[in-house]
């Protein structure tokens, strides 16, 4: 099923409202709300989180995140508070504080990409791997497999990356992975992630917020419930940021009966005429 604002609007023939006699009010009134909503959302707070004790837990007692999750929080569109658009619904945001710090050449080059938007997210239209954080807010489920040494986190969309939980250190780089390298630790009951060696041909959502290959993320992830996680993520990257700042994302656990997740290798979509056998030689 396609994800709403992903194509652009019908522009074909439609019938006209019976009466436009308040058009020019009806748009002046909406410009103002949007200006009014821009200027006046609540800047992103980051929120204590209040724990539950009745928290799933493995065998050596450490959180147990196992499971399948998805954030509903719409952040992919839009990292920071912005109005409706042809392609985008509405949000107010997951910046903590509101804005992303950006250098003064940075913003220059996140403007072009938000102007360039519909055909410039390279790594989302073309289905390949989203990079962190992305991939934790991106509109579609993950699961997540748990042992005492790593945790697997497999995307519907994208690919599969491995958190190390073992105590081994970075990969002597630079390589560049579209994942970038993780490594975690336990600190009580909250998993913290140091992520480094990025490639930089991913996006931080749709709208062209954007990292160099200097990125550096620090993930924390937590329980509220069984059947919730806190997630933050705070990004350095002196080549674009001029200081870290953190965005927060809630994740909800999937129950539905028989839920799963379905591969979504939509980059192969150009070689459906040819598998498993081509058209010219389908079996009959």
């Amino acid at each position: 099923m396609s994800q709403p604002y992903d194509t652009p609007p019908d522009h074909g023939k439609r019938q006209r409202p019976p009466t436009r006699t308040f058009s020019a009010i009806g748009l002046a009134l909406g410009g103002a709300v949007l200006v009014f909503f821009l200027d006046h959302t609540a800047p992103v707070v980051a929120q204590p989180v209040t724990v539950t004790q009745d928290i799933p837990r493995t065998p050596d007692g450490k959180p147990d995140f196992s499971g399948i999750w998805e954030s509903m929080s719409g952040a992919d569109y839009d990292l920071e508070p912005h109005g409706g658009r042809s392609d985008a619904p509405p949000g107010a945001g997951v910046v903590v504080g509101g804005r992303i710090p950006y250098l003064p050449e940075a913003l220059a080059q996140r403007k072009k990409n938000f102007e360039e938007r519909a055909t410039a997210d390279f790594t989302r239209l073309n289905c390949y791997s989203l990079g962190v954080p992305r991939s934790v807010y991106f509109p579609a489920p993950f699961q997540i497999l748990q042992r005492p040494r790593d945790v697997t986190i497999v995307g519907q969309f994208g690919a599969v990356r491995t958190i190390h939980t073992n105590g081994t250190k970075h990969v002597v780089g630079p390589i560049g992975f579209w994942q970038g390298d993780s490594r975690g630790h336990w600190e009580g009951d909250t998993l913290v992630v140091s992520v480094q060696d990025f490639t930089d041909e991913t996006w931080l959502d749709r709208s062209g917020n954007f990292h160099s290959e200097a990125l550096h993320v620090t993930e924390r992830w937590s329980f509220i419930d069984a059947n919730t996680i806190n997630y933050e993520a705070t990004l350095e990257d002196p080549n674009v940021f001029s200081e870290p700042w953190t965005l927060q994302v809630v994740l909800y656990r999937h129950r539905e009966p028989n839920f799963q997740l379905i591969e979504n290798y939509c980059y192969t979509h150009e070689y459906d005429d040819y598998y498993p056998f081509p058209k010219e030689r389908q079996p009959q």
